[in-house]
């Protein structure tokens, strides 16, 4: 599986060799209007590679387990779904991930469990990931000297705050909830690395309608939206 960052641009020198020697990529087709299948499409088309679309199973959020059942249920049906089209196509096979595979990403996990099954071989190469992409457009560092970094998702945000952490790197948010972080400092950006792309940076309190303004922006001019920010606390948090 080969990390893509966010688009054909950010595809390294590694990764392109990989690319050259795969026969076709294998894709998740989410529906009609698939921005992030669109974003494949492209890298696999700068490299002359047909894209095998399979549908991808619906995530059944009322599954057996909460969020983590949910979540291996879906994996479930993605390896079923994966399977029969691997076995028939045979040759070698390109998982293209949005960003890097190490972060927020399930691939890693779903193509182990096929490897098993089939049998086969796999390599994962990295990519460029959208905490790397947000600190170079903010022209940034994602922390401070001698400070760690908290990476965390949109959902578990509260925790992060709550257990102290001030310097949080959020990933995976469907909707901003920056209720009481009014004095903290945000470095945010949606839909990295391509022509949707919108930035914003400020003190909290005194950007947000600017951030739900661009994520709209970003939305209609897509069709979908994702992501990623930078929250720092007051020094004396």
């Amino acid at each position: 599986m080969l990390g893509v960052g966010m688009g054909p641009q950010h595809v390294t020198q590694e990764v392109a060799g990989a690319l050259r020697a795969a026969d076709y990529v294998l894709a998740a087709r989410k529906g009609e209007d698939d921005g992030l299948l669109a974003a494949r499409r492209a890298v696999a088309g700068a490299f002359g590679l047909e894209v095998v679309e399979v549908g991808d199973p619906e995530r059944d959020r009322a599954a057996p387990g909460g969020y983590p059942g949910a979540v291996a249920a879906w994996h479930d049906a993605r390896v079923a779904a994966y399977e029969p089209v691997l076995r028939e196509r045979g040759g070698t096979a390109a998982f293209l991930v949005w960003g890097d595979p190490s972060l927020y990403d399930s691939t890693i996990r779903v193509v182990a469990r096929l490897a098993e099954r089939l049998p086969a071989d796999y390599d994962v190469l990295p990519g460029v990931s959208a905490p790397q992409v947000l600190a170079a457009r903010h022209r940034i560092v994602l922390h401070e000297v001698g400070r760690p970094v908290h990476v965390t998702t949109a959902r578990r945000l509260r925790q992060a705050v709550a257990a102290g952490q001030a310097n949080i790197v959020v990933m995976l948010g469907s909707a901003l909830d920056l209720d009481g972080l009014g004095d903290w400092r945000i470095w945010w950006g949606a839909n990295l690395g391509t022509g949707a792309e919108e930035l914003a940076a400020g003190r909290v309190a005194d950007v947000l309608d600017e951030i739900t303004a661009a994520r709209a922006r970003a939305k209609a001019a897509a069709g979908w939206v994702m992501d990623v920010y930078l929250l720092r606390g007051p020094v004396d948090v």
